[in-house]
């Protein structure tokens, strides 16, 4: 069998340790995962009502539409309809900009180190990936403005960035949004969007009727607490929407998903508790990085980079023998760097006084 070239030269998602594994191998009564950035606080209470009053109809397929979940996050958003395309996650998203977009002969424009499913996918399609570094954990935009050509697709904007969670602030993107060709896809991945604090942080919905060629991404994943049963979104205008949805799979978003997500907005004093108490957890690494003269970005998502200035396998590995599951910076462009996810206080505080006996 012959297999697409392109393919040849990735490697699968990689996911962490489950936490059972991790509690086998190490003989460890107590694992803490703070490595993929999921709500430590879990989900409204009000979702896990619907999803046990949802379990008698598994024989039947999903709405291909998602017409119930699309009305109420419309009129939640203040768009239309029409502007709203779901996926199996913002990841499936990804992939579907991909491939509407990109192949042989185009090319695609985005930071490095940065969400790596951008690049994946794009080499997938065969695309050209010019990858411009970031300056102090931010988008070059300046530089990712000169790497656009004729050729060029999309440009990825991942606002808060992942890993660094630096935000880029409303008058830069406005400046950026003003030079990119208007042939040219621009793919604002606001993943994070909830937890974001800054009052300089884009208000990028209202963008949308001015950049026919902007398209926002957000999921139900991070802060609404829904990573397993993976629903996030696309916002744009519908004539691009309209011109993705062929690239859709049918049935993409399951019926468990949909009606977690319906009411999953209506609770929104939870959504408000997880950024103060995500604020707090911040805070707390933060004094750690300075007791300690860490070097660290400020973060506006749910997690944080710190710089130990040593081998972050390293430190990976002695962590997870104490039973705390976190991201070796080796695998997102910071060899010496630990990816955090900003858990409840109590757990922050026990990560946070292991790393102290550690250095």
């Amino acid at each position: 069998m012959k297999v697409k070239e392109q393919l040849k030269m990735l490697k699968p998602y990689q996911p962490g340790k489950p936490i059972e594994e991790v509690k086998k191998e190490y003989n460890l009564d107590k694992v803490v995962k703070l490595a993929s950035n999921e709500n430590p606080f879990g989900c409204s209470e009000l979702v896990k009502k619907v999803l046990v009053d949802h379990f008698d109809n598994m024989a039947i397929y999903p709405d291909g539409y998602a017409f119930a979940i699309r009305e109420k996050l419309a009129n939640h958003l203040g768009v239309n309809m029409d502007q709203l395309i779901f996926g199996n996650g913002s990841d499936e998203i990804v992939q579907i900009i991909c491939r509407s977009y990109l192949g042989k002969g185009t090319n695609t424009v985005m930071a490095t180190p940065t969400f790596p499913q951008y690049r994946h996918n794009a080499v997938i399609e065969g695309a050209e990936i010019r990858e411009i570094p970031l300056k102090n954990g931010e988008h070059d935009l300046e530089n990712m403005l000169q790497a656009i050509d004729e050729k060029t697709r999309v440009v990825w904007v991942c606002n808060p960035n992942n890993p660094t969670g630096v935000y880029i602030p409303e008058s830069q993107l406005l400046s950026f949004l003003e030079k990119v060709p208007t042939d040219v896809l621009v793919v604002l991945d606001e993943a994070y969007y909830e937890y974001v604090t800054q009052e300089d942080y884009p208000n990028s919905i209202n963008l949308l009727q001015k950049y026919e060629n902007l398209m926002i991404l957000r999921t139900f994943s991070k802060a609404y607490g829904l990573a397993s049963l993976r629903i996030g979104y696309g916002i744009a205008n519908p004539t691009l929407i309209k011109e993705m949805e062929p690239a859709r799979e049918p049935f993409n978003t399951n019926t468990l998903a949909q009606k977690a997500a319906f009411v999953a907005l209506d609770d929104q004093d939870f959504i408000e508790y997880c950024r103060n108490e995500n604020e707090k957890g911040l805070k707390q690494y933060y004094c750690f990085c300075e007791e300690f003269n860490l070097k660290y970005f400020p973060s506006q998502g749910n997690f944080i980079l710190i710089n130990f200035g040593r081998d972050a396998n390293e430190l990976f590995e002695a962590l997870l023998k104490k039973g705390f599951i976190v991201r070796s910076g080796k695998a997102l462009g910071f060899p010496t760097s630990l990816r955090i996810t900003v858990g409840s206080t109590e757990q922050n505080e026990a990560i946070i006084q292991h790393l102290k006996e550690l250095l």
